[in-house]
């Protein structure tokens, strides 16, 4: 098609074969947005196109990416808000028919469906790296490294000491998002099993905190190993999402979780929230 739609931090060009995103830099964009400058989504790799009333007088455009087609979303796993969501496109209400047309003229185009068998959107590039809590994460595309910080990292780190893991003896990678209750990246061993160790006290995980660790910086970080991982290894089993629990170790850090909410450390909706996700680990 060749054209461009522009909308808020964002523009799409649809093209005969992809859809290209730039997105905006400003104060106003997202800082996911910012950090990833712009993609290229292969027609291949679209599930759908939805568009939906938005907020204030907007309507939002939306594809819907196949399952196991693009890195950044299966790191994510669901936990990205609406507002940094890369693959929504934010319009004024007024351009509601215009999106509409291009909504149409890119479902004419779509071909595929279901889970994908393989990445089809470029991963974030590398080199990367980002501050944890309680230590530097690096990635140069083949080796991840973990430099541990004397003010953050728990005794059971610093006894292991500085970690390098490359990606050929990692099966995936665990991203929980930093603005929830126990953010943190985990990298998940081929032979290590199932850990069942806190991040803070697993030599093959960071802990986030605040303004350590934030989205846009550890996201594609995430994102970029998972791509590597599955390289280096096509037929290995990628999860991004996190391990099953001992229900013994659940039920610990709930109730290490209702001594920070009665000390009000923690709010009711955070304690709500995290609570929940813990029994759905069992």
């Amino acid at each position: 098609m060749g054209d461009v739609l522009a909308g808020f931090h964002a523009a799409w060009e649809f093209e005969s074969d992809s859809v290209l995103i730039r997105y905006e830099r400003g104060i106003r964009t997202p800082k996911l947005f910012q950090a990833l400058g712009e993609r290229r989504v292969p027609l291949e790799a679209i599930a759908g196109v939805t568009l939906t009333r938005g907020k204030r007088g907007t309507v939002v455009l939306r594809v819907e990416p196949r399952p196991g087609a693009d890195p950044l979303m299966e790191a994510a796993a669901g936990q990205l808000k609406d507002s940094g969501d890369p693959y929504r496109l934010v319009l004024p209400a007024e351009r509601e028919v215009l999106a509409e047309y291009y909504a149409d003229e890119l479902r004419a185009l779509l071909t595929e469906s279901g889970p994908a068998e393989r990445f089809l959107v470029e991963p974030p590039k590398g080199p990367l790296s980002f501050k944890a809590y309680d230590g530097k994460a690096s990635f140069d595309g083949r080796t991840v490294n973990f430099r541990w910080f004397w003010t953050g990292a728990s005794s059971a780190k610093w006894k292991a000491g500085d970690q390098s893991f490359s990606v050929g003896e990692l099966n995936g990678v665990e991203w929980r998002s930093p603005e929830v209750f126990e953010g943190h990246l985990r990298l998940l061993r081929r032979d290590a099993g199932e850990s069942a160790a806190q991040a803070d006290q697993d030599p093959a995980a960071v802990v986030f905190g605040l303004g350590y660790g934030p989205v846009h910086e550890s996201l594609p970080f995430a994102a970029a190993v998972l791509a590597a991982v599955r390289v280096s290894s096509p037929v290995a089993a990628v999860s991004a999402a996190g391990p099953r629990r001992d229900p013994a170790d659940i039920a610990e850090r709930i109730r290490h979780l209702g001594e920070l909410h009665q000390a009000g450390l923690v709010t009711d909706e955070e304690f709500s929230l995290k609570k929940a996700e813990l029994l759905a680990e069992l």
